[in-house]
């Protein structure tokens, strides 16, 4: 199984192509104007020109009025959306947009009712527990994701190069998400640190191949 890979926070024409180029799954813009990652609609949608077919865009929300949302489906090809809030799931669904659902990972949560609580997802994005929402670019306990999920897993929160491989070799996740881990700043991408992120997931994909 070749484990997936988006690229998060995206908000510069050179980021969009270097993340593209380095062959990332997922394009991850964020519209959540207290985040440093944010971008409007209208330029989320000058940046989505620049993504070809197969690749996918997915809109990230924390708690987003549904007139927010409705201006980026408006605006933006979305594929996917992510709900990053304290949405449940009848807010999440209504849109009739496949979504994923972030979970804030902390001891004792019950991750398996979680993923019951959202049948309807796609996945569910295991990220860490910071104040605020967004994992801060923070890692938790990996040992706090149970064996069987009813629901996949998107794995996120603090990855980097140098520990992806092992995330990717201990879990299996179906899919990765990155967003701090490749940043030369906030909300400024490195394309080198992007293409190390893919090799070391690549290889560990490999890695469990061969095992």
């Amino acid at each position: 199984m070749r484990t997936r890979i988006k690229i998060c926070g995206l908000t510069r024409e050179a980021d969009v192509d270097a993340a593209v180029a380095a062959g990332a799954d997922a394009i991850g813009f964020v519209f959540y104007p207290k985040s440093p990652r944010y971008v409007s609609p209208e330029r989320a949608a000058e940046l989505a020109h620049r993504i070809p077919p197969f690749v996918t865009i997915v809109g990230l929300f924390v708690n987003a009025a549904p007139g927010e949302i409705e201006a980026v489906l408006e605006r933006v090809p979305v594929n996917l959306l992510q709900f990053h809030g304290d949405e449940d799931e009848s807010r999440c669904r209504v849109w009739r947009f496949p979504y994923i659902k972030a979970a804030r990972v902390r001891p004792g949560m019950d991750l398996i009712q979680y993923a019951a609580d959202f049948s309807s997802a796609r996945a569910i994005l295991l990220d860490a527990f910071v104040e605020g929402f967004g994992g801060g670019g923070q890692i938790f306990d990996w040992s706090m994701v149970p064996a069987r999920m009813p629901l996949p897993i998107v794995l996120s929160g603090g990855l980097t190069a140098a520990n992806v491989g092992e995330a990717v070799r201990r879990l299996r996740p179906p899919a990765v998400d990155v967003s701090s881990g490749v940043e030369a700043d906030k909300g400024i991408k490195d394309a080198a640190k992007i293409i190390a992120f893919m090799a070391a997931v690549c290889a560990a994909d490999q890695q469990a191949e061969d095992a």
